[in-house]
């Protein structure tokens, strides 16, 4: 049965097509070459599978049948619940609203931490999962009066369709819908994706290509592409870096990292540096000291950054977001919880400065 975490079963029944389920079938995926012999080549992400009839690519579900690549996931998740947008983490979008959390199973990325590693490790066959269309996925978030649908847990890039389509319906719909991706997705298929999503949240996981290699088994150089995509698509942006202990965490890459991110990105892109948990592959390493995390913090603002942010240490006051101008508090956090917002209108309400984001 469908993983959702918090939401019974029987209310999703109530809740969407008045019970009555239809079975998804199979859904042609997009941005894919047909080469001869019947072999095709997905262009959605930057390993270009050439997938021979009967196989399926990296991710494990993109299919080639006879000739066609299909989505063997398409109107089917295996994880749904209701959170708040804070936990994704986005703190300059929607503070304090709730979002309906969606995955598939697969991935297109080995990261050795994963904390979602038995559905993004996973094939379709080996994790239950619910036909759910995306008009009942909208239907689901309206009556549970939601403000945002947030595609997460696994990669949402491997169910592109799905998520496209979903997303075009919420826009018409008035409902906003965010991404939470590791950015290794091709130019053109992203910047589809920012005409008709809201916002995109980006894990930039290290700063090397080393890095990338050993730990996630992909490349750097596509996920810095990703995010001058979105910043320059003006789609809200994002970014997370999980500092790994003895990985990515000495301060020559950090430091470099942030250059980057100011030259490249701009100074006000929100940026959190989050504590490793030990979870997957890497179970026998230390959870990140909260010092390495305020001295990266520390690193970032002497950089330029003007929206810094510590994670998964709750109650830290690296959590809150502060004026630039005046320095006065903005939003006051508690883990997942707003407890305070003085932002109006998207500016101070203490000076009048305005802060990016997107908050109503």
């Amino acid at each position: 049965m469908l993983r959702l975490l918090g939401l019974s079963w029987l209310l999703v029944l109530m809740l969407v097509s008045g019970g009555q389920k239809q079975k998804a079938n199979l859904h042609e995926a997009r941005w894919y070459q047909k080469l001869d012999n019947k072999v095709v080549q997905c262009q959605l992400c930057p390993r270009r599978c050439v997938i021979a009839p009967g196989k399926r690519g990296f991710c494990r579900v993109r299919e080639n049948r006879d000739g066609r690549l299909y989505s063997l996931v398409y109107g089917k998740p295996c994880s749904m619940n209701r959170e708040p947008i804070e936990k994704a983490p986005f703190f300059h979008f929607l503070p304090g609203s709730q979002r309906l959390t969606l995955a598939t199973v697969g991935c297109n990325q080995r990261c050795k931490y994963c904390q979602n590693w038995e559905i993004s490790q996973a094939s379709p066959e080996e994790v239950p999962s619910e036909d759910f269309s995306p008009e009942e996925v909208l239907g689901l978030a309206e009556g549970l009066k939601l403000p945002i649908i947030c595609f997460t847990y696994t990669e949402p890039v491997v169910f592109y369709e799905y998520m496209i389509d979903i997303a075009r319906l919420a826009r018409a719909k008035g409902i906003r819908t965010a991404v939470v991706s590791g950015g290794y997705v091709n130019p053109l298929p992203l910047k589809e994706l920012c005409a008709v999503v809201d916002a995109i949240k980006i894990d930039l996981k290290g700063f090397t290509p080393e890095f990338y290699q050993d730990v996630c088994g992909s490349s750097l150089e596509p996920v810095l592409a990703a995010c001058k995509t979105v910043a320059e698509s003006g789609c809200h942006l994002e970014l997370v870096n999980l500092v790994v202990p003895g990985y990515n965490d000495d301060t020559t890459t950090i430091k470099k990292m942030c250059g980057w991110i100011k030259e490249n990105l701009g100074d006000t892109i929100p940026v959190h540096f989050t504590r490793f948990h030990p979870d997957y592959r890497l179970q026998n390493s230390p959870p990140t000291p909260i010092a390495t995390l305020e001295r990266t913090v520390a690193i970032a603002r002497r950089c330029g950054l003007k929206f810094v942010y510590v994670g998964n240490v709750p109650g830290h006051k690296d959590e809150n977001t502060f004026c630039p101008n005046c320095g006065r508090m903005l939003v006051k956090r508690q883990g997942f919880s707003v407890l305070e917002n003085n932002i109006v209108n998207g500016k101070c309400k203490f000076c009048g400065a305005r802060i990016p984001g997107v908050w109503n």
